[in-house]
């Protein structure tokens, strides 16, 4: 928790500034959704080197990798700002991606060791956690920005100095801190319990280890009994997956053009500042009570509400008056919201699916996906706005949203199970 206080102000500098960094550097809105999409193509890249190093080593070294990368990257992008340099901007802008993947990948260590009746709500103590941070990083935007230029450093590449302290400090906490580690922590008890059962821990199965389908397990868990087990696993992973990332393409979209949006119409950046720190704040503030509904009524409530959400902010984005700061503020805070839902219930679902030997690389791999869906939605939306305008990316955003929804109702279709029903996970004795 700790960590993510620290590494949230850095996770938010490139989002509130990168867009802005890229029109004044670039000279053109049609490529103001380059640095997200760069950065999150370094967060695809961080995403899955780090799972598989967290796979090997545990997760304090993979974490501790990830930050001290990030931090560097970050300098990086200052360097580039300060010299003017588009082609030192570009990887510098990848290698920062790695940190903001960090930030996001630390919610597995929540979940490490998690019974599955409390495993949304662990996830969503990681994430809430991440909201001070978060939050105070955009509003700091023009503070530290005026540091930038009493430095000699453009004022907007000043959030990225913020974020180059913030993840050099969070590599240094969790290196010393995060003892024992979760992971193998988890993996050296699986095996215990394994020992002790003549067989798997989570399923039976005689192999440990090896990834198989428990006969009654946690919420989200396979209604059909004519599924192999590993299919319905690999199935379930699939389910959790989707939702993430069709939950980070809409929200990515919609957020990396809000402040071009703001400015084009004559808002200050103070103002995108604080549209973003309260789109961030929804991100992460409500955490905890979105895992307690995630463990209450289910995983796939929460995540078709997600779909939901998002199709409300995307409309209320696509309609408001472009003057109007509440109307703006409001959408992204619903923006913010539905990306909640979908990220815990779907980090919750994958989880469930994984036994701790196999769990850090799929993860990795999930990540991947939902970085890259971000640098797919960072790259569009700059198009989009600049040839058919904001209003259109945002109500398009959230009509594709809506896919969430039979994704994770197509399950009790072809299962019959009551997927949608009051899921009630039961936590091994």
């Amino acid at each position: 928790m700790l960590a993510q206080i620290l590494s949230g102000a850095g996770l938010t500098a490139g989002v509130t500034v990168g867009a802005l960094l890229a029109d004044h550097m670039l000279g053109s809105t049609e490529f103001a959704g380059v640095p997200s999409a760069l950065f999150t193509a370094g967060a695809a890249l961080g995403a899955v080197s780090i799972g598989r190093w967290c796979a090997a080593r545990g997760r304090r070294p993979g974490l501790t990798l990830g930050y001290a990368t990030g931090a560097l990257g970050s300098i990086g992008v200052v360097a580039a700002a300060s010299t003017g340099s588009v082609a030192l901007l570009f990887p510098a802008l990848l290698v920062y991606g790695v940190g903001t993947a960090t930030g996001l990948m630390a919610r597995y260590a929540g979940a490490d060791l998690a019974s599955p009746a409390r495993r949304g709500r662990a996830v969503s103590t990681v994430l809430f956690a991440t909201t001070l941070g978060a939050v105070a990083g955009p509003m700091l935007v023009t503070p530290v920005g005026e540091v930038a230029a009493t430095w000699g450093v453009p004022r907007l590449a000043g959030p990225f100095l913020l974020a180059a302290a913030a993840f050099g400090v969070t590599a240094v906490v969790v290196a010393c801190l995060l003892r024992p580690d979760p992971l193998l922590l988890a993996q050296a008890l699986s095996a215990r319990a394994a020992c002790a059962q003549g067989g798997d821990a989570v399923t039976g199965d005689r192999t440990p280890g090896r990834v198989r389908a428990a006969p009654s397990g946690p919420a989200g868990t396979n209604g059909s009994r004519t599924r192999s087990p590993e299919t319905a696993r690999g199935h379930e992973v699939a389910v959790g997956a989707s939702v993430m990332v069709l939950t980070q393409l809409v929200m990515i979209a919609v957020m990396t053009m809000t402040p071009v949006h703001m400015l084009t119409h004559g808002h200050t950046v103070q103002a995108a500042g604080l549209v973003i720190s309260l789109h961030v704040g929804a991100m992460f503030l409500p955490s905890p009570l979105t895992g307690l509904l995630v463990d209450r009524i289910g995983r796939r409530w929460v995540a078709g509400a997600s779909g939901a959400l998002l199709l409300a902010a995307g409309t209320l984005s696509a309609t408001a008056p472009a003057d109007s700061l509440p109307a703006l503020s409001t959408a992204l805070v619903l923006l913010g919201l539905g990306w909640n839902f979908g990220l815990i219930s779907g980090t919750a679902i994958v989880t469930d699916a994984l036994h701790p030997d196999r769990r850090a690389t799929t993860e990795g791999l999930v990540d991947v996906g939902i970085a890259i869906a971000g640098a797919a939605g960072s790259l569009v939306s700059g198009l989009v706005v600049g040839r058919s305008g904001y209003p259109v990316l945002a109500l398009a955003g959230g009509v594709v949203a809506l896919a969430v929804i039979p994704i994770v109702t197509g399950r009790a279709r072809k299962g019959g199970a009551t997927a949608l029903g009051k899921e009630r996970s039961r936590s091994p004795r």
